[in-house]
This record gives structure tokens, C-alpha cells and sequence, in this order.
């Protein structure tokens, strides 16, 4: 599934930066250096939270297939990405409005691949009628025979996925550059601070998660950047006359 994510991600984005004018091809680079910066960012963002756990095995923390965090990956996968546009010299803020939809389609996806794996993502106990087991998960699961939980993989996946179709439906408007990534700075993170109330992380300070304070940190970003952003001059909708080739 993350595989699906990152080369529907890429495509999407390809034919997007085409029609905003950039050269489409650049995103496979993209996607690249997104894989490589997000999987680096997890993986540390996860030993950051398990010091002793490194402590005590480092080779099992850093090579085991678990641990892939996904505000990690969000900040290990920008700078991947500004390392591209930067090389390409591309505007920054009109490319990343160009995979901001594609972003949230592949978060949604790679969900699929949690809920089928059943990777530590799922939520509180609770009775609803949709409630699931993982006997099977990839960690293990720690209740007994027959307790049923948030399937928050789920949650997450709808969540992303409207998400997706949000900044996909006003992609077309006149904007100011930079709009669409912060809406998904705003949706995205917002999605997951609610779910986080399903999940079984740890608060860590006034009853949040780590997640939940990062997601307002980010929830925070996109509010503002949206606000500063009134009354800048808009983008063309449609594809620029001269399409910059380079």
C-alpha cells in the first residue's frame, strides 16, 4: 500500500504540476526524495520516542520494519521535497500546492496498508458495531480473545480521503500560491487530532498526545499562513501561457 501511495502520489502530482505550468516530470525526483526523507524522518521521529528501547537493542530500533511515523515522515518528507524544488528551481509554494491533494490521497491509502497489517494503529476498547480484533497484528495485540476496538486505520482512511477530495474539488479556483498545502495543513492534522481521541497513545501533557500537539502545531501553521494570505494576488487557475521547462 505504501508503495501504491507513493506512485499514484507521484502521478497525481505529475499531472497537476502540469497544468499549473511546471515541468510534471520533476515529480518522480519528487517522490523519491520524499520516500527517502519520510521514511529517515519516521524512523527517527520513532526512536526520539523510545530512548531506552534504543538503548537496549539500537540494531532491532533502527532496522525493524515497525516505527514509521507519520509526523516524522511529514517533516523528513518535506525537506526532501525543498531539496528538489530548490534544485529545479521551481516556486516552492505553487509545487507544493501541486502535491498537496496527491498527499492526502497517498496518507489515505497507506492507511489501508495499517488497518490490513494491523500495526499498532488501532484505537480504544469500545462497543460499536463496527469494532474489530487484530489477533494478527504485526505488533502484538495486547488484549484477550474476543475485545474489539476503534478500527482507527479506518477513521483515518475516510478522514484523508475527504480530505483528498476537498483540495481536490477547489484546486481549480483562483488561489493565492501556497493555498491548497495550507488547507492540508489545516484538514489533515485537524483529521487526526479528533481520531487521536480513539487511539491508545499516551497523553503527555494537559490529557494530549504527542500527535495531537504536534496536529495543533500544524492546524496552527495552515490557519495562519491562510489568514496572511488574504487579499495576496491569485494564481492563474488554468495552465501558465509559457510553461517553465527546467
Amino acid at each position: 500500500m505504501a508503495a501504491i501511495a507513493f506512485l499514484l502520489g507521484g502521478w497525481l502530482t505529475g499531472k497537476e504540476m502540469d497544468r499549473r505550468g511546471l515541468p510534471g516530470e520533476v515529480s518522480s525526483s519528487m517522490v523519491f526524495w520524499a520516500a527517502a526523507g519520510g521514511i529517515a524522518g519516521s524512523k527517527l521521529w520513532y526512536i526520539l520516542q523510545e530512548p531506552i528501547a534504543l538503548l537496549h537493542d539500537p540494531l532491532a530500533m533502527i532496522f525493524s520494519g515497525s516505527g514509521i511515523v507519520w509526523y516524522g515522515g511529514l517533516l523528513g518528507g518535506t525537506l526532501g521535497v525543498t531539496w528538489v524544488i530548490r534544485h529545479h528551481q521551481l516556486p516552492w509554494l505553487r509545487t507544493v500546492d501541486c502535491a498537496a491533494p496527491a498527499l492526502a490521497l497517498a496518507h489515505g491509502i497507506g492507511r489501508i496498508g495499517c488497518q490490513l497489517a494491523g500495526d499498532g494503529d488501532w484505537g480504544s476498547v469500545t462497543t460499536v458495531p463496527w469494532a474489530m480484533a487484530y489477533p494478527d497484528a504485526i505488533i502484538g495485540w495486547p488484549y484477550p480473545p474476543g475485545v474489539r476496538v476503534h478500527p482507527a486505520p479506518v477513521y483515518e482512511m475516510v478522514a484523508y480521503f475527504a480530505v483528498f477530495g476537498f483540495l481536490w474539488s477547489i484546486r481549480k479556483r483562483p488561489h493565492p500560491d501556497g493555498t491548497i498545502f495550507w488547507w492540508y495543513l489545516v484538514l489533515g492534522p485537524a483529521a487526526r487530532f479528533v481520531i487521536e481521541f480513539y487511539r491508545v497513545n499516551p497523553p503527555v501533557a494537559l490529557g494530549l498526545s504527542t500527535a495531537q500537539w504536534f496536529s495543533l502545531l500544524l492546524v496552527a501553521v495552515g490557519t495562519w499562513r491562510l489568514w496572511a494570505s488574504r487579499g495576496t494576488a491569485s494564481s492563474p487557475a488554468e495552465p501558465l501561457a509559457q510553461p517553465a521547462r527546467r
